[in-house]
């Protein structure tokens, strides 16, 4: 399903969702496929891959696959099983320079 407009889902949906807007899964929503889209709201239940600008995982809502997102938010009681790609990370701190940082040194990033 490929879409230009917002999407919300409170029933089953087998297949792929293409979405250039927002998508919500309800909370008796379950998604089985792929989603794309720029911002993924989830009440209900997802499995499969997940592509997004930001990923919400509202409480009680479940994620089961693959999040690739520049976002990923899990509130309490939201539950997320499978694997997580941050996209976009370019400007992050490694794990080696907070190693070699002194102890009272804080990390401030500069939004662009």
């Amino acid at each position: 399903m490929n879409l230009a407009c917002n999407l919300y889902v409170d029933g089953i949906f087998e297949g792929s969702i293409i979405s250039n807007k927002e998508v919500n899964i309800g909370k008796h929503g379950h998604i089985k496929g792929d989603v794309s889209t720029t911002r993924l709201v989830v009440q209900g239940y997802i499995e499969g891959s997940v592509n997004a600008a930001r990923v919400e995982i509202k409480a009680h809502g479940r994620v089961n696959g693959t999040i690739e997102s520049t976002e990923l938010v899990i509130e309490a009681k939201g539950i997320f099983e499978g694997n997580s790609v941050v996209k976009d990370v370019k400007n992050a701190p490694t794990a080696e320079m907070i190693a070699d940082m002194p102890a009272d040194t804080a990390i401030i990033q500069e939004e662009k």
